[in-house]
């Protein structure tokens, strides 16, 4: 029998959490445009065609699965991704697209 390798169940359960909290097509955009920085609703309406509180209601679910962080600035919330497999993970799937083109 081969030597493998087995990722224990608390780990395979917490990334599958986090992998399918991220796998609504507006919060992959979302992540996609974060990647580059921090930003406010305002900003990712500008790029997202979603009214602002659809918006709203994904950056609060992505927060409190703590993939995203914030923080204030005055009258707005600034967004950034606070969990780090995550970070990696969203740069490579436009990795990964550009080498299937």
């Amino acid at each position: 029998m081969k030597n493998i390798s087995i990722i224990n169940d608390e780990i395979v359960e917490n990334y599958a959490r986090k992998l399918k909290t991220c796998g609504h097509p507006v919060r992959l955009r979302i992540l996609s445009i974060i990647k580059n920085g921090k930003v406010c609703v305002k900003e990712l309406g500008e790029y997202i065609d979603q009214p602002q509180p659809i918006i709203s209601q994904h950056l609060a679910v992505l927060k409190e699965n703590d993939i995203l962080g914030s923080e204030a600035d005055g009258n707005r919330r600034i967004y950034y991704i606070e969990d780090p497999f995550i970070k990696q993970v969203i740069p490579l799937i436009k990795t990964y697209h550009r080498r299937r083109r």
